[in-house]
């Protein structure tokens, strides 16, 4: 009996398994792996050395640290008790708790109305502060002290409206160490704000500073490189910056490893047009239509990154954090990753 389309019912499932197999053969050439990114298998199994955090940034919940960074007890909530106010050289006032512990407000929290946003891993580096025995500092106006009912139904301390949190790094009082973590969590002054920066240190005499990083071009492609005085080539967006690649991804099957919160840290690039780029490897040069509806783009099949961290062109801030985050090459490899 012939086919419909004329042809035996055995030589058309040959046809058609022939022409699945070059399907897969082109995309397996397009997002090919070197040796030494390959199981034997073929499949990419990112980096094989385990990491000591998650490589979000900082870890699990991307919001600043990692919990394996936090102190044994951390994540409880901590009592407000009667608040006090220590004058920073750095950071001008800020309000401490009745332990002398400084307190934190994060960014993406909101005030109006009251809200925290750090649950889950965020919480454990980021402990909050409750509101029992809380006591406006003297000389503060205590109308400004409030509370508010957590995801969990647990009350948090709140001034003029910002959830307050202690940092699990801070180990004894007067500690600021969270100040300026993630670009998001800031000490907070007595009235709710952020504290006032001090005084920016002394730059180093003119023989030790760095030499500066290449500004962008005036008109850069949507892709291109730049040459860093550290590391070498290396990919930027059209606004000139740094592009990233995660170790913990891989290419074939092209997958991010980075989803949720991580990606608040470590923004996709969206997709660019091979014609707008310069100095960048074609090969693999495909878009991947993330399980999240996003879409990004990808060098030699790699999904790539910029970083929040990074404030203007020319910042490498991400490079090697959490040992999985280095500057992408123009060939898409991970710039400065151990081999």
């Amino acid at each position: 009996m012939l086919h419909p389309s004329g042809g035996s019912p055995r030589a058309w499932r040959s046809a058609s398994l022939v022409a699945t197999a070059a399907a897969m053969l082109a995309l397996t050439t397009a997002c090919g792996q070197d040796k030494g990114d390959q199981s034997p298998n073929g499949q990419n199994v990112g980096n094989q050395a385990p990491a000591k955090s998650d490589g979000y940034g900082a870890g699990s919940d991307g919001y600043g640290a990692g919990a394996g960074d936090a102190k044994e007890g951390a994540g409880k909530a901590k009592a407000a008790g009667q608040l006090a106010v220590w004058d920073s050289k750095k950071l001008g006032e800020v309000v401490t708790d009745s332990e002398g512990f400084t307190l934190y407000r994060f960014d993406k929290d909101t005030a109006q109305p009251p809200k925290s946003n750090c649950d889950g891993a965020c919480a454990t580096t980021w402990p909050v502060v409750s509101p029992d025995g809380a006591a406006a500092a003297p000389g503060v106006d205590k109308s400004l002290l409030g509370e508010v009912t957590r995801s969990d139904g647990s009350k948090q301390l709140t001034i003029d409206g910002w959830p307050m949190y202690r940092y699990a790094k801070d180990t004894k009082a007067g500690d600021a160490k969270g100040q300026g973590v993630g670009g998001t969590w800031y000490a907070a002054a007595p009235d709710g704000k952020k504290a006032a920066p001090g005084a920016e240190e002394a730059e180093p005499p003119a023989e030790e500073a760095e030499p500066p990083a290449e500004t962008a071009p005036v008109d850069p492609a949507g892709l291109s490189t730049r040459k860093d005085p550290k590391l070498g080539e290396i990919v930027v967006d059209k606004n000139g910056m740094t592009v990233y690649r995660f170790t913990k991804d891989s290419a074939w099957p092209m997958k991010s490893a980075c989803t949720g919160a991580c990606l608040e840290k470590w923004p996709v690039v969206p997709p660019v047009d091979k014609n707008d780029t310069k100095g960048i490897l074609k090969k693999g040069f495909v878009v991947f239509d993330r399980p999240d509806g996003q879409r990004q783009q990808t060098i030699d099949c790699w999904p790539m990154y910029t970083f929040a961290g990074d404030k203007k062109p020319g910042d490498t801030n991400g490079q090697g954090v959490g040992g999985t985050w280095y500057a992408a090459g123009p060939d898409g490899k991970p710039v400065g990753a151990p081999k």
